[in-house]
């Protein structure tokens, strides 16, 4: 019997834990995300619902380029591509498409539970953005 050597996620993954559980969204959006763990480790699942509007989040490694990407679909059939870059401090996502570019810049708190930005893109030439905090809530 042959045994197939099972391939390990990328050790970069691990930057993602922190945003594991679920956490309240306020400020000038309200709703609530959900981060989980999909089998196996590879990829980090975000739902979102944020004003009614839900999507799908798969974010991975990308050894090809290095980086924490992901890809978001939404309720309308939209499937956006991002980069994650997650530091001890700073919480940053952008997104570099021909009919959409911005960025997410937040901050973690002390303690890692409460993370507070700014969302801001320019799709056309309509710029757009709000303000964003996402506090996790307490599962015990």
């Amino acid at each position: 019997m042959i045994v197939k050597k099972r391939p390990k996620p990328n050790p970069e993954l691990h930057k993602l834990d922190r945003l594991v559980g679920i956490w309240n969204v306020s400020g000038e959006v309200c709703g609530q995300v959900s981060y989980s763990w999909m089998e196996g480790g590879f990829f980090l699942v975000q739902y979102v619902d944020i004003e009614g509007e839900k999507g799908l989040e798969f974010i991975g490694y990308d050894e090809d380029s290095g980086a924490l990407k992901s890809h978001y679909f939404d309720g309308d059939g939209k499937v956006l591509e991002y980069n994650y870059d997650i530091t001890d401090t700073d919480h940053i996502i952008t997104i570099d498409m021909p009919h959409i570019q911005g960025s997410f810049h937040g901050k973690y708190s002390n303690n890692g539970n409460t993370i507070s930005g700014r969302w801001y893109w320019k799709q056309g030439d309509e710029e757009m953005g709000y303000r964003a905090i996402f506090n996790r809530l307490n599962l015990s």
